[in-house]
């Protein structure tokens, strides 16, 4: 599944914090050949849009977790709509650790996350709808649940599965009879049946 780049659009961008101007070299600094340097790189780019856009680009190609938690700290210290713009397409990457860190980091962006989310529930690739499912679990906005519950009726059952989960965590009592509902859908799959149980337990408390 290959990695999908998005633009970073600095109109989208937040107000930066200072008024210093990023090096037009940032790509070269978040390139420099110890973790280190790389990490200084990330403290001194990050209050400014241009920078914020160098460590978005980063992100995909840093080798280091410690370099990748700097730059995902910064990210969100200066969450923006283009910032959650540039994270989302992480959701495409093979890379467990990568995509993982992304869903943690756009989970601490609701709002700016919010308008992209009933097109991740639409996306054709099945993979991308799943990982919506696992980042609408942590995601703290109001409409959370609901937009699970438009997962919970997909047709591919891993993205049930993650809707399943996510409603074991947020879900309301009212959602209980949309997840009972869910196993008749797939027939012999004891696993959907087993988490339904767990997930209405939990919600009703019981």
């Amino acid at each position: 599944m290959p990695l999908i780049r998005s633009n970073f659009h600095a109109e989208d961008a937040g107000p930066a914090t200072r008024d210093a101007v990023a090096p037009a070299d940032g790509d070269v600094l978040l390139a420099a050949p110890t973790a280190g340097e790389r990490r200084a790189a990330v403290h001194a780019l990050e209050d400014s849009v241009a920078g914020q856009a160098a460590l978005c680009r980063r992100l995909a190609v840093e080798t280091s977790a410690s370099v990748r938690e700097a730059i995902l700290a910064a990210l969100i210290r200066h969450r923006s709509p283009a910032i959650a713009a540039a994270l989302l397409p992480l959701l495409r990457t093979d890379e467990a650790p990568l995509r993982n860190a992304a869903i943690e980091a756009l989970a601490e962006m609701p709002d700016e996350v919010a308008p992209h989310v009933e097109a991740l529930l639409a996306d054709p690739d099945s993979d991308v709808r799943i990982f919506a499912g696992n980042m609408l679990g942590v995601l703290p906005h109001p409409r959370a649940a609901e937009w699970l519950l438009t997962a919970l009726a997909d047709d591919h059952v891993n993205v049930c599965a993650a809707a399943i989960d996510g409603l074991a965590e947020i879900g309301a009592p009212s959602t209980a009879d949309a997840l009972e509902a869910v196993p008749a859908r797939f027939p012999g799959n004891s696993f959907v049946a087993f988490a339904v149980r767990i997930a209405v337990r939990r919600i009703r408390g019981c």
